[in-house]
């Protein structure tokens, strides 16, 4: 008896601790959701990388900077009377197509960055809903030893009397003590792998508390969805953002051909030169004062041109895009068949345990806890009881933690969400 008290004492202060040592924050799917959405810090991260983009294409738009010269010259002007002069001008180099070039492949850097950031949400999305699964599975588990630890006590205490009275042996009360203090133990466990199940929630969410926990709602559940295997296979190849990530990584490439081809086009200098010469007063040779205009323009010899290796490497490289596109098609394509055969398998598992396999087990429980108590059976037979219906129960949410999991890699394969 005194062993009983003290596990009962202890179960209770497990069961106070594991809600009152953190405090627990119900939290929907769909705030959960908007949360992951707004404060997730990878998220946030990856939106640089389309405001950096947005900016090279801002840089791309520049001119070039013209130059200003400005020069003075003497003619021994303080003895032989040669004169004096100064000079200013003003130079620009243009770069024909070179600019237009590189806006072009600025562009769709831009247009690519914010695809990849789509294709992000689409897998942050996918794998916050993962992790909400977890700690809904996580909270159920930790039902299931809850139920079999507060029969297992009952049935202890209720053996213990018995034995006191004389109707069972002392090893039937020592057996039901040791499974209760067994199943105390795996409550315990159950219980942090919960709460660390929930600490993955704050993760997704961006935030941290020492002392809270977001707590999913124990009713949530995700309906039963019929699928045409054609129509998935059609949305994904045109709406999947990776997909379509990898068409624009082709665009990106030509861009970067053209850029490539440009650069052997040659700069063209323009510059306009004023100068002003001072009265010559020189006896042998005079001349009056001046003012004399310079225009010219400067063509370098491109004989770097003749080397055509950084085209026909961006050539290669749009190729390989090109490859690579059609190899993510095919890819994503098998993605969508397997991850529909896995759902439909994984859908027609739940059913089947649905349809009698839980309602069998409980009724062997209890009618084995009711035989027992009239001493029919034994006590092993009520602990194997006890097992199948703890193992029905475990391995029932195991499936259908698996096939939630397989209609969110399905939905996330073939590129759709519809998932409330």
């Amino acid at each position: 008896m005194k062993f009983i008290y003290i596990v009962a004492l202890g179960s209770g202060l497990a069961l106070t601790q594991l809600h009152a040592q953190s405090q627990s924050i119900p939290l929907s799917y769909q705030e959960y959701l908007r949360k992951v959405s707004t404060h997730n810090l990878g998220y946030a991260s990856e939106k640089l990388n389309v405001s950096a983009a947005q900016a090279d294409l801002v840089a791309s738009r520049v001119f070039n900077d013209p130059e200003l010269s400005m020069g003075y010259f003497n003619n021994q002007n303080k003895s032989l009377k040669m004169g004096e002069g100064y000079s200013i001008g003003v130079s620009q180099t243009l770069t024909l197509g070179k600019r237009g070039a590189a806006i072009g492949l600025a562009r769709s850097q831009s247009e690519l960055a914010q695809i990849q950031l789509a294709d992000f949400f689409r897998n942050l999305q996918a794998d916050a809903t993962i992790s909400y699964l977890e700690a809904v599975k996580q909270q159920s588990l930790y039902g299931v030893k809850l139920n079999a630890y507060k029969n297992l006590q009952q049935l202890a205490s209720s053996d213990s009397i018995r034995y006191r009275l004389g109707k069972i042996m002392e090893v039937d009360a020592t057996q039901s003590k040791l499974e209760s203090g067994i199943l105390y133990n795996e409550l315990l466990q159950a219980g942090t792998e919960l709460k660390s199940a929930y600490s993955s929630l704050a993760v997704m969410m961006g935030t941290f508390s020492a002392d809270t926990l977001y707590q999913p709602d124990t009713d949530f559940k995700i309906g039963n969805r019929e699928f045409i295997l054609a129509d998935l296979m059609d949305r994904a190849v045109t709406t999947r953002a990776d997909l379509i990530a990898a068409l624009k990584n082709t665009a990106v490439a030509h861009q970067t051909v053209r850029v490539a081809k440009r650069e052997n086009i040659p700069d063209i200098g323009l510059s306009l030169e004023v100068g002003r010469n001072a009265r010559v007063r020189n006896e042998e040779a005079p001349a009056p004062p001046f003012t004399g205009i310079t225009a010219g323009v400067t063509i370098p010899l491109k004989f770097s041109a003749l080397n055509r290796g950084a085209v026909n490497a961006a050539k290669l490289r749009e190729q390989q895009a090109s490859l690579q596109y059609d190899q993510m098609r095919l890819q994503v394509q098998t993605e969508v068949l397997k991850a529909y055969h896995q759902y439909q398998s994984l859908s027609g598992q739940v059913r089947h345990y649905e349809n009698g396999m839980l309602q069998q087990a409980k009724q062997v429980l209890n009618g084995k806890i009711y035989s027992y108590n009239r001493g029919e059976v034994s006590l092993l037979e009520v602990l194997n009881a006890q097992r199948t219906f703890d193992e029905v129960q475990t391995q029932y949410i195991e499936t259908v933690f698996n096939c939630h999991v397989s209609l969110v890699e399905l939905e996330r394969s073939a590129g759709i969400w519809d998932l409330r």
